[in-house]
């Protein structure tokens, strides 16, 4: 690595209890549809059993806290039940998740000493791995005064190591940042290749086109304006591309937020100064209903065609016809580098924008195609399966983890603009 990152592989496991924390967050109400993630932290596990360390797992799940009341709900969709699950059936393991006393039906205070128990049975191999409850469940998780600083701490007493091994969950979290100021700290396997490919992004081969959509403007407008600069061309999809042209042409697009016509409106007049760098989509669907794709309910426009204060109903997706516009195709056929964190309809019933987009980034042969985490991820392996498979083990294609610390790296301009990577590098302990 180019940095002073702290590597596992420097690290002494022997008989050592290794707390790691992953992004293992793949469950959407109790099921895992992708098993992606979890996966490509095998190495890192693999790696610790190896050298004679002892597990003990812990991931975010979902977002428990109700955003009305601020309680944290627990629930079996948030439940890391799902996951531990999985890796007993792939590994053929023994894990033992503790439980803990919710405090008022919200969520948990802190780590309870009932868990020592399983840390004994841990290091007498009685079972394989501790995985500890979603992270989420605790009240000091998300916190930012001492209720996050005490559950670090009391993390920390439960292990000798502390391993990184969750690009994906970048945020400055008492399980990702503040456990490092308590325990020598280390980069696992994952975190490492994930950092090295965003170095494709940093030193992209040019010219570099990125892929972007979203449904609100506010949460991509500083990663926009940053692969403004970065990128050769630019190119948006979803809800934010319904947000430009509105910004842009005056059309009137049902169900947009104002906010962020507002916002794509400053991303207009800043797009003014880059040039053709912004690649626009002629075609787009529209549909009168949300509820599905149904005959005779929606129809294509040539946005080329269509009249200021033009009025629609909802716009749905990016026409296939999009990716057979010769100056598009041209773009992403000259491209070297290209950079995908898009779902380009509105899933799951509009999809012939993203087959069309995957379609024709796969026919360029020569390009590196880095995609994006989450959604992007998991909507190629839906729609485009044998693709996805391909993907997977090709050298010119790499599917990050975590889509928005992607972007977050992206924004920062270096993945020392990661909390958590950060906390691995200023850590005194190692």
């Amino acid at each position: 690595m180019k940095t002073q990152l702290p590597l596992i592989q420097h690290a002494d496991l022997k008989d050592k209890v290794v707390l790691v924390r992953v992004d293992h967050n793949v469950v959407k109400k109790g099921e895992i549809h992708d098993p992606y993630r979890i996966d490509a932290t095998f190495g890192t596990l693999f790696h610790i059993l190896a050298k004679g360390g002892k597990i003990i797992l812990m991931t975010h799940v979902g977002r428990p806290k109700d955003k009305k009341t601020g309680n944290i709900v627990l629930s079996d969709d948030s439940s890391v039940q799902a996951i531990v699950e999985y890796l007993q059936n792939k590994l053929h393991v023994k894990i033992k998740v503790p439980e803990f006393y919710a405090h008022n039906g919200n969520g948990y205070l802190g780590i309870e000493t009932s868990v020592n128990h399983l840390i004994r049975e841990l290091r007498n191999r009685e079972i394989d791995m501790v995985y500890l409850p979603n992270t989420r469940w605790f009240v000091g998780e998300e916190a930012k005064d001492d209720a996050a600083e005490r559950l670090a701490n009391q993390l920390a007493g439960l292990a000798d190591i502390y391993v990184n091994d969750a690009f994906g969950s970048w945020q400055a979290h008492a399980s990702t940042v503040r456990i490092s100021h308590y325990l020598p700290s280390y980069a696992g396997f994952l975190l490492q290749k994930e950092i090295e490919n965003l170095d494709r992004i940093y030193e992209a081969r040019k010219p570099m086109v990125s892929v972007v959509a979203g449904s609100k403007f506010d949460t991509k407008i500083d990663s926009l304006y940053a692969l403004l600069d970065k990128s050769d061309y630019l190119v948006l999809g979803g809800v934010i591309y319904n947000a430009y042209l509105a910004a842009k042409y005056g059309f009137r697009i049902k169900g947009l937020d104002e906010d962020d016509v507002k916002l794509a409106a400053m991303f207009v007049d800043k797009a003014k100064q880059y040039g053709d760098k912004l690649v626009e989509l002629p075609y787009i669907v529209e549909s009168d209903s949300i509820e599905g794709k149904f005959d005779g309910q929606y129809r294509i426009h040539d946005i080329r065609t269509l009249k200021a204060g033009t009025e629609l109903n909802w716009v749905l997706d990016v026409a296939a016809e999009s990716f057979h516009d010769a100056h598009v195709k041209d773009v992403f056929l000259k491209a070297q580098t290209i950079f995908v964190n898009a779902v380009m309809g509105y899933t799951p019933y509009f999809n012939d924008g993203t087959i069309a987009l995957d379609s024709l980034i796969d026919t360029n042969l020569d390009a590196v195609k880095l995609y994006g985490g989450g959604d992007t991820m998991q909507e190629l392996k839906r729609l485009l399966p044998g693709l996805y498979i391909m993907a997977l083990d090709s050298p010119k294609y790499y599917i990050f983890t975590g889509g928005g610390a992607v972007l977050k790296a992206i924004e920062n301009g270096t993945y020392l603009g990661l909390e958590p990577v950060k906390a691995l590098i200023d850590c005194k302990l190692v």
